[in-house]
């Protein structure tokens, strides 16, 4: 592998500035654009259910604490079984399959709690809320009859979303920008690395490994087209 001057390396990248420059512009514009026309906003809503005290007396005790944290994994799958999105999907009158239903739903446990999240994304920000609200509807039931346990309920309801949550130009400039930055310079060092041509004498006396007696400077054209 031929060794790189890093010197000459930084030069010609100097030398190059407006390419890296206008590179980047280009490069955060169309990252704009496709935030701005191409780019379908997503909705987040979420409501979380606890797993709290046991039977209709509502104690808690260790071995209710350890029997919810070993259940914890079997609920969340419960959450997005083919019955209880089904459930949700006849409830809220929706024309969608359970499939697309379910890929909507993501069900996960807060560590080191007795909580469980359900969160949905849909382009409707009033469906996300009410597919979460009413999952988590469908989920206490669920359990309740299963496990014929009192010990779940919803902790807090789902809100409507007001914002995207796949959509954040700021934060898009600034990943743009490094990218941009980095292809130009990726570029830029390919041209560099197989550009076979002499620029210096260094580089002559590099490749041949004998000194420049001398050398012929180049004056340029005189008026008239004479050199």
């Amino acid at each position: 592998m031929e060794e790189i001057d890093l010197k000459e390396l930084f030069t010609f990248l100097k030398s190059k500035i407006e390419i890296i420059i206008i590179t980047t512009i280009l490069v955060c514009t169309f990252g704009c654009l496709y935030i701005l026309f191409f780019q379908k906003p997503l909705y987040s809503a979420y409501t979380t259910v606890v797993l709290s005290g046991n039977g209709s007396t509502g104690d808690i005790d260790s071995t209710t604490i350890n029997i919810n944290n070993a259940l914890i994994d079997t609920y969340a799958q419960v959450a997005k079984s083919r019955k209880v999105i089904n459930s949700v999907i006849k409830n809220l009158k929706l024309d969608s399959s359970y499939e697309s239903v379910a890929s909507k739903v993501s069900v996960s446990a807060i560590s080191n709690t007795q909580i469980i999240k359900i969160s949905v994304n849909d382009l409707d920000p009033e469906n996300a809320k009410n597919i979460a609200n009413e999952t988590a509807k469908a989920f206490t039931k669920e359990v309740e009859k299963f496990y014929s346990i009192e010990n779940i309920g919803v902790l807090d309801e789902a809100i409507l979303p007001t914002t995207p949550y796949n959509i954040n130009i700021p934060k898009t400039l600034i990943l743009c920008f490094f990218i941009g930055i980095i292809i130009s310079i990726a570029i830029l060092f390919m041209i560099f690395y197989f550009d076979r041509t002499i620029k210096s004498t260094e580089q002559i006396e590099q490749k041949i490994k004998l000194p420049i007696l001398g050398s012929v400077q180049d004056f340029g054209s005189k008026k008239g087209g004479k050199k």
